[in-house]
């Protein structure tokens, strides 16, 4: 019995039994899944040969996450510049307004003010002489039939003891006159013009 036991077509025997054996003992007989509802079935058939856009993909789910976004910045972006165009208009309103407003003042300004140019000022000098050498009555009836604005002109060359001797012969020749003496006086002040040779 030993000399069959060593002999090779015994193991290999004793083998096969043995691996039919642990077969047989380990075996688990697989289970399937339930079949699917026919209804089922189809419509998954038919989402799956339906329209392209109906498959979900996340990298589109994605992409359309992201236009979201930068449509919402976007939107909020132009809310920005709206109020920012807004905000301009008025300030550039505002600004008109204030750039009127100093056109005016400049305006009343130059009304107001009586400007002697360099060139006007040698032949004014030389007048202003000419009237200080008068006699203060004949040089006040001669500005008496000035307008006001050449009067002034000469007056700013004279020195101040020859203006005030003027408008008192000005102003002795009537209500009227005396009127214009302060009138005159006034503007006198405003001349654009600084007589540093006047004393």
């Amino acid at each position: 019995m030993i000399k069959l036991l060593v002999s090779p077509w015994a193991t290999a025997l004793i083998s096969a039994v043995m691996y039919f054996g642990a077969t047989v003992v380990f075996w688990k007989t697989p289970t399937l899944p339930p079949r699917p509802n026919l209804a089922d079935s189809a419509a998954a058939r038919e989402k799956r040969n339906g329209p392209s856009w109906d498959f979900i993909n996340p990298e589109a789910d994605q992409l359309i996450a992201e236009l979201q976004v930068e449509k919402k910045s976007l939107g909020k972006k132009e809310q920005e510049l709206n109020d920012l165009t807004a905000r301009l208009q008025a300030e550039r309103s505002e600004l008109s307004m204030v750039t009127q407003s100093v056109r005016q003042l400049q305006s009343d300004f130059d009304q107001n003010v009586l400007r002697i140019s360099e060139e006007e000022t040698a032949n004014l000098k030389k007048l202003a002489k000419v009237y200080a050498a008068m006699e203060p009555a004949s040089a006040a009836t001669i500005l008496e039939s000035m307008d006001d604005a050449s009067a002034i002109k000469i007056l700013v060359f004279m020195k101040d003891s020859e203006v005030a001797a003027i408008w008192e012969a000005l102003a002795k020749k009537g209500p009227q006159q005396a009127k214009r003496t302060a009138i005159l006086s006034d503007r006198l002040r405003l001349v654009a013009y600084r007589n540093n040779t006047a004393k």
